[in-house]
């Protein structure tokens, strides 16, 4: 009986997924039969299921369609990165930003705001010349205060800082920090608070979902900026995991300290990675995994919400950053669900 129920539900799960895409129609397209999102699933915990989008795909329809449809949040993957708003000294471009928002709109989903600060893709005009602290300062705080002025009320979180320690929690040798020391950190949060006073504000970082030296150095820098009246809002874990490293099992208790700060968290950037070729036993580790991780989510009431990093494997960083690996995330090239898919929407109850 319950393998029935289960063929059942997987079935119907599958429809859903074959509607949105445009690939089926008839009876199971029809809305009083068709099974809730992940996103509508989430909602009943308080939760958002979001996924990263990037511009180029917005021509694929049926990737399209099953973002619009599934996902209740969105995060540009690179079009409010610095290089793509402001390509030059002062001069400011949101169109790429700004098409991902209008498609949150029209989807009536929200949209995180990533990312302000980092030390990564970031315009040669910036990279190319030596600064002095005064001229840097400036540099940073007009293009905090531009982006997040013009995306004020569009947006609800930002990650503001990312990825500013080292693996072994010492802080990474950006050119901000070069040139203007830790201090930067709590200035961009002041800066961006000052832009918009109601967006969420966070810090965001990989390797920081289990506890260990990494996390070890956010949530002492969080402890000290929150002692400051700094303001910060939560910790973006992006969690970017691969079978090979074993699974962050103290993941739900580094939630939680967080959340004791008396902050928000949030996984920002999900995907499960593995060695290629995949096989049945590596997706069925993958899905515990991706049920694990929302299970633990779930379970920390200030943990907001899980953002996919993109959620098909069609459009993955993975093979191009870490080749032989790939196949990380819950549908395939063919936007067809995976068991990381099902495993979801156990975890978050579905019935």
């Amino acid at each position: 009986m319950r393998t029935t129920t289960i063929r059942l539900r997987l079935c119907g799960a599958l429809a859903t997924v074959l509607v949105a895409a445009g690939i089926a129609s008839g009876p199971a397209a029809q809305a009083d039969e068709r099974p809730p999102t992940l996103a509508e699933l989430a909602q009943e915990h308080g939760r958002y299921y979001g996924s990263a989008t990037d511009n180029p795909e917005l021509t694929d329809g049926p990737y399209k369609a099953l973002l619009g449809s599934e996902f209740d949040q969105i995060t540009p993957g690179n079009g409010m990165k610095w290089y793509a708003t402001e390509p030059q000294q002062g001069v400011f471009d949101f169109a790429k930003g700004d098409e991902i928002v209008n498609l949150a709109r029209a989807n009536h989903q929200k949209v995180r705001g990533h990312t302000l600060v980092w030390h990564s893709q970031l315009p040669g005009w910036l990279t190319g010349r030596e600064w002095t602290a005064p001229e840097l300062r400036a540099v940073l705080k007009k293009h905090i205060q531009t982006e997040v002025r013009h995306y004020r009320g569009k947006v609800f979180a930002w990650d503001v800082v990312n990825e500013a320690f080292n693996e072994d929690g010492t802080y990474r040798e950006t050119v901000f920090y070069k040139t203007l020391g830790p201090g930067y950190i709590a200035d961009s949060l002041r800066w961006a608070r000052q832009a918009d006073p109601r967006v969420r504000l966070y810090l965001n970082d990989y390797n920081i979902e289990a506890v260990g030296p990494k996390s070890d150095a956010y949530h002492r820098l969080a402890k000290k900026l929150k002692a400051r009246g700094v303001p910060l809002d939560g910790i973006g874990m992006q969690a970017h995991l691969a079978l090979q490293y074993g699974y962050p099992t103290s993941l739900e208790d580094n939630l939680r300290r967080f959340s004791r700060l008396g902050l928000d968290t949030a996984l920002t950037e999900v995907d499960v990675r593995m060695l290629l070729p995949a096989d049945d036993a590596k997706l069925a580790t993958q899905a515990q995994w991706y049920r694990d991780l929302t299970e633990a989510c779930l379970a920390v009431r200030r943990c907001v919400g899980v953002t996919l990093w993109d959620y098909t494997d069609k459009y993955s960083w993975i093979p191009a950053f870490f080749p032989g690996e790939g196949a990380a995330l819950p549908w395939d090239e063919e936007l067809r669900p995976k068991p990381a898919y099902f495993a979801i929407r156990e975890a978050l109850g579905d019935e």
